[in-house]
């Protein structure tokens, strides 16, 4: 069986990250959506908010499962037995800071390759930083993410108001 894993803070998930697992079910018997902790990054949903989320994203993508992983991902994706990592290129400006980490992954877990997909040309804009901000501002991101995702959004942005009030 070949194992696939797709890590990510998935901050939200949006329909680029979505098109990238389908993409993967393409070449991977199975793949593990694995939710992480970036320390440099500062996410508005906690892990166990992005997990639920996320298995609720991808709940009718059969042979899927989502994993909270810590730690390095190499060793992770050893742990899981997964044969690749899975990274979604948007544009030329992602490539250099994912290849440095394909390269630092291949060191400390050579039996694991990475495997860069691209998503379809209407995501590779989309990100999740740019789902926040509209969001964040009161705009509409049906297009960006789906129902789900919008509604904890919205709920998550009206906390952060009233608490702000």
């Amino acid at each position: 069986m070949k194992r696939g894993v797709y890590p990510g803070t998935f901050d939200p998930i949006t329909y680029g990250h979505l098109d990238i697992i389908k993409r993967a079910l393409d070449i991977f018997d199975e793949l593990i959506v694995a939710i992480g902790e970036n320390p440099a990054k500062n996410t508005l949903f906690s892990a166990e908010e992005r997990f639920n989320i996320v298995r609720e994203a991808i709940e009718d993508y059969p042979n899927t499962k989502v994993m909270m992983m810590e730690g390095l991902l190499a060793h992770f994706a050893d742990e899981v037995q997964a044969s690749a990592i899975i990274r979604g290129l948007r544009a030329l400006s992602d490539f250099e800071h994912e290849f440095q980490m394909a390269l630092a992954n291949r060191k400390m877990n050579p039996r694991t390759e990475t495997i860069f997909l691209m998503p379809n040309e209407k995501y590779s804009y989309l990100n999740s930083t740019m789902v926040k901000t509209i969001a964040s501002m009161g705009g509409k991101v049906t297009s960006f993410v789906p129902k789900s995702v919008e509604k904890a959004l919205k709920e998550k942005y009206k906390s952060k108001s009233s608490k702000n009030e």
